[in-house]
């Protein structure tokens, strides 16, 4: 045990993480050339598309260090703020972390966040200056930034560049000498930690761990406390590039574990898993468990493909435990299931993988946060959809999730940040200089008015330069509305949305103005109306497609061409009132980029 080493790299969106992982496995022989690509971790076509890391990623590396041998265990963890849970789990099962920081960029909102996390789980912290090849690196402005923040000397600092390897092997020999070898007793009962699972289509459900005491070894007899089912362990083994097989594993590795579950219920990420005969007396304290921010159904396009859609977020799931998912249905969709995401792009990944993964169509409606409506009676109900609010007569009050939210950027921008975070309905707490020309704001602000487009329009007021955190900070009393859309007086409850009073005259227009757009004309009028209750505040007409039906009259009387047009107006209306108008997917992904 003394030669292992379990560490994992945590740092802001884009300040070179997995190109640092890169040349470590370089270094360390871990990867061959043939196989070496960038960003080898990131084996997701979405990961390398989007240039973003949406797992974590384990993997084992040897090393050699004056003649001994070192088992170092690396988990790369993504960037940006919706995968915080990954971040959060591999922090779990490690002793040490890489804190990387763009020499560029300084120290960002997302840096700070997982910085405390690592701090509270006693994780003992390398702070690493990347990218110091780059003409705008700001060296000693930068090292300042991280001595404020973390308290340490200068010399503990280490200057790297994951491009051209340069400090690489200053990083691994600190990564030996400074982080702690794992405790733990490979005598005890077993007690090892599940922080991941992935489904194979051919061998069931492989799950990650990391053993804290005991050991395992093949065909041992196995028990998940959680689920309390019992398996035979058919293979483990650690995370190279591939799976490789080993006969035993012991306190303080990682490895994997195949015992041929099906189930994807079965396995819980957080989950301990212990000796059948030899038991331990308690579970591991996994992590806390993840609460969505936002929620938004998800609904098959053709209705029968409902039973296969539960199974593909099941599997995905086991890959993504931030994801949770309940059954329900919609009058305009079907059956479905409202799912609960951490952010926009989350659902948007979420959505992106059940297509690719699993090759489902799906429909998203309006995403959702979670309020909380009290009634008359005094009883308390969840809404996480619209159209679970009590009606406006036995409700009291509606109460709405607050957050707090840092955002730091350069002194040039805090203007404009301040005025987007009060035309979203948020209150400015705090003002911090972290330097001459750096500021931390602090805000609270209703997560419902974040969750659209706040993050994007942040990004292009600053230029790309703000970086947003924010965590929840409770519930307060709002005058929220339900806003209905309705098409020639039926209600489309997909299209529902929950909005604050203030906004709902604007909000009901600009929905009437997109689905003009959007909704093909039919042969008959289409009233598009916004509606609060039973009063409409906003209303649109797609106007009819109308054949020329006196195109025959040449000359003659007017009352000939009347007469025809007044029987097409008797048709046209007979029409009307069979008429079902056909509502296009766009216009359910329109309500996301009303501005």
């Amino acid at each position: 045990m003394k030669n292992i080493r379990n560490f994992c790299i945590i740092a802001h969106i884009d300040h070179g993480k997995s190109t640092l992982a890169d040349r470590l496995l370089q270094i360390t022989g871990s990867v061959s050339d043939r196989d070496f690509q960038n960003q080898v971790l990131d084996d997701m076509d979405l990961e390398r598309e989007r240039g973003i890391t949406i797992k974590s990623h384990a993997i084992q590396m040897e090393y050699e260090d004056k003649g001994e041998k070192y088992l170092l265990n690396l988990i790369d963890t993504p960037g940006h703020v919706d995968f915080s849970y990954e971040v959060s789990r591999s922090i779990a099962a490690c002793e040490g972390a890489l804190l990387v920081v763009d020499a560029t960029q300084g120290v960002q909102a997302q840096t700070i966040s997982v910085l405390y996390q690592a701090i509270d789980n006693n994780l003992e912290i390398i702070p690493v200056l990347n990218k110091i090849d780059l003409d705008a690196a700001m060296i000693d402005e930068v090292e300042d930034q991280i001595i404020e923040l973390i308290g340490c000397n200068h010399e503990d600092i280490i200057h790297a560049s994951g491009k051209t390897g340069e400090g690489i092997d200053v990083i691994l020999d600190a990564i030996i000498n400074r982080i702690p070898e794992p405790k733990g007793d490979p005598e005890a009962p077993l007690q090892a930690l599940i922080f991941d699972s992935i489904f194979n289509s051919f061998r069931g459900i492989i799950a990650y761990f990391r053993i804290f005491n005991g050991t395992i070894k093949t065909k041992d007899f196995v028990k998940f406390i959680n689920t309390n089912k019992e398996y035979d362990a058919d293979e483990i083994g650690v995370l190279k590039m591939t799976m490789t097989p080993r006969k035993v594993l012991s306190a303080g590795d990682v490895g994997y574990i195949i015992s041929g579950i099906k189930a994807a219920a079965e396995v819980k990420v957080g989950d301990t898993i212990t000796h059948v005969e030899r038991p331990c007396l308690k579970a591991i304290e996994g992590f806390s468990e993840v609460k969505p921010m936002l929620f938004a159904g998800i609904y098959p396009v053709d209705a029968d493909d409902y039973e296969e859609l539960r199974n593909s977020i099941e599997k995905l799931q086991l890959n993504d435990a931030s994801l949770t998912f309940v059954p329900e249905s919609s009058v305009a969709l079907g059956f479905g299931f409202r799912c609960g995401f951490l952010g926009l792009l989350h659902m948007e990944i979420v959505q992106e993988r059940l297509d690719r993964e699993f090759d489902m169509d799906v429909i998203t409606t309006v995403p959702n946060v979670q309020y909380l409506a009290y009634t008359t009676k005094g009883e308390c109900i969840e809404v996480h959809n619209p159209s679970g609010m009590p009606d406006p007569n036995h409700l009291d009050y509606v109460e709405e999730p607050y957050i707090k939210g840092s955002v730091i950027t350069k002194a040039d921008y805090v203007g404009p940040i301040i005025k987007l975070c009060l035309d979203k309905r948020g209150t400015l707490l705090n003002q911090v200089y972290l330097s001459t020309d750096r500021v931390e704001l602090s805000f609270d602000l209703p997560l419902g008015e974040i969750v659209f487009d706040f993050y994007d329009k942040l990004k292009s007021i600053s230029k790309g330069y703000a970086s947003f955190d924010y965590h929840q900070s409770g519930y307060e009393p709002a005058k929220l509305v339900r806003l209905d859309i309705l098409l020639n007086g039926e209600m489309v409850d997909a299209l529902s949305t929950l909005t604050h009073f203030n906004n709902a005259q604007s909000f009901g227009r600009r929905m009437c103005e997109k689905l003009k757009e959007l909704i093909p004309r039919q042969q008959f009028d289409v009233a598009i109306q916004a509606a609060i209750g039973s009063k409409i505040i906003a209303r649109e007409t797609v106007k009819a497609v109308r054949k020329d039906v006196t195109a025959k009259c040449y000359g003659g009387d007017i009352t000939r061409k009347r007469k025809l047009l007044e029987k097409q107006k008797a048709g046209k209306k007979r029409m009307r009132q069979v008429g079902n108008v056909v509502v296009p997917q766009s216009a359910f992904l329109a309500v996301l980029k009303l501005d």
